[in-house]
């Protein structure tokens, strides 16, 4: 099994992405990036290009996903893309921001499945790259899926990601493990299952329930986004599963608090003002306080500090 950073706009930019390269790396085999929108005068913006570009991405493999319901601004990005070395890109259909679905992008582009599929075969038939889809389920239905994977198997993909939920649901409930396994069973492209793995036992469980079943070899990777960020270690406990069975892991402390502050003092290098830094920090503490049991009073310190003085002696009491 293949495991894969997920992209989540605002968090797992390349400074996140290459803290977690090298303090949590091993077994990680992509590193997708936040979406690229394609802008009207050029491809990326500054912002953008700084976290695409090479020499901030050295040593992993990493997919750009792009976001957009235009095959021609596509295939203009498509291009620079390549220009830049990259082989992969993904294609994001599955963001479930009202801004964005709005507009009939990411998730909200599912409702239009006769423009989806021309999206798709005009992108085919103008780019050789290799293509991955990252796809919810539908916009309210989960039997919408029936429509898209019909589509979907039209066309050659690297791989087909899927989170299974409809764009209505967000993050809430529990993921549509049957309409996953529809896929497992129906789908000509590979796969990769997307969504609510916090845990080996979590793990464990997809796979007894439906990776183990009819056609489970299409399923060759996974996609941690908000399990990693709770626990980046999170990958090489499930690597450990798969070699040797092994389903308890004691939390490193140390090795988080090097982690913790090559975070910190790299948004601070690359950031103006203690308010910018705060805020990816305070962020990245909605999921990472889940490694501290027991801790809301520190918490609460964290989330109130004005300055990084505040904020630095706030994480010394947690650890």
């Amino acid at each position: 099994m293949q495991f894969y950073l997920a992209p989540l706009e605002g968090i797992t930019g390349y400074i996140y992405r290459n803290a977690i390269h090298d303090y949590y790396g091993h077994g990680m085999d992509k590193y997708f990036t936040p979406f690229l929108t394609p802008h009207t005068k050029c491809s990326f913006n500054a912002k953008e290009l700084n976290d695409i570009t090479p020499e901030h991405n050295q040593g992993m493999y990493t997919v750009p996903q792009v976001l957009t319901n235009s095959a021609e601004d596509f295939l203009r990005i498509e291009k620079d893309l390549r220009a830049l070395g990259y082989e992969e890109i993904n294609i994001n259909l599955g963001c479930p921001s009202g801004t964005v679905a709005s507009k009939g992008r990411g998730a909200g582009f599912l409702a239009e499945t006769q423009k989806l599929d021309r999206f798709l075969e005009e992108i085919f038939a103008g780019t050789n790259a290799k293509i991955s889809l990252k796809t919810r389920i539908g916009i309210d239905d989960p039997e919408d899926f029936y429509e898209l994977l019909d589509i979907y198997n039209k066309y050659t993909l690297e791989e087909l990601i899927i989170h299974p939920r409809v764009l209505r649901e967000y993050y809430k409930g529990t993921p549509h493990w049957e309409i996953f396994d529809y896929a497992v069973k129906n789908s000509k492209n590979t796969l990769c299952y997307n969504g609510d793995i916090f845990s080996v036992a979590d793990y464990q469980r997809l796979q007894d329930e439906i990776l183990k079943q009819n056609n489970g070899h299409k399923v060759h990777a996974i996609m941690l986004g908000r399990g990693i960020l709770q626990n980046p270690a999170l990958i090489e406990q499930l690597v450990q599963y798969e070699q040797n069975g092994i389903k308890e892991h004691d939390f490193d402390k140390s090795r988080f608090k090097m982690f913790h502050d090559r975070l910190r003092n790299d948004y601070m290098t690359q950031m103006s003002g203690d308010m910018n830094v705060l805020y990816k920090m305070k962020e990245l503490w909605f999921y990472m306080i889940m490694l501290f049991p027991n801790q809301e009073k520190v918490l609460k310190k964290i989330k109130k500090a004005k300055k990084l003085a505040e904020y630095d002696a706030a994480v010394r009491e947690l650890f």
